[in-house]
């Protein structure tokens, strides 16, 4: 069981982790041994996660979300399988634990007056300097 917060804990039953071999340089090693991991939590079956929570998973796991509603982390950074395990868990826990976050009401805000005269000014000058712009006139 991965313990993410006090009320949310992942089942072991919701993660599946399957060892593949890693790319990259590492001689003999990388076609020998299974060290990567590809981690996958079915997020959207999982009892202990709340709708808002898996709403903003969803989000913030962008393309590593599936269309079956499953969130898959590859990790091969490290030649031990081990290592990679534990970072795989820790990636997760960390991205669930952002999720859990709320983010904060956007108070929408009006410009002040200096803001508006400075805008206009600067429309003003910009517009002038496109209206020098222009065929020349051989008279004048």
């Amino acid at each position: 069981m991965l313990r993410i917060t006090p009320t949310i804990a992942i089942e072991d039953w919701e993660i599946t982790e399957q060892f593949i071999r890693s790319s990259g340089p590492g001689g003999q090693n990388v076609n020998k041994v299974s060290s990567a991991v590809e981690l996958r939590f079915e997020a959207d079956r999982s009892p202990n996660l709340p709708g808002p929570v898996k709403a903003r998973l969803r989000r913030l796991a962008g393309r590593r979300w599936t269309k079956e509603g499953a969130l898959v982390l590859q990790v091969d950074e490290t030649r031990s399988q081990a290592r990679n395990r534990e970072i795989a868990r820790d990636r997760l826990a960390e991205l669930i634990l952002k999720a859990t976050e709320k983010p904060k009401r956007r108070i929408p805000t009006k410009p002040t007056l200096g803001a508006k005269k400075r805008r206009l000014k600067a429309k003003k000058v910009r517009g002038e300097v496109k209206a020098m712009r222009g065929p020349v006139d051989p008279d004048g």
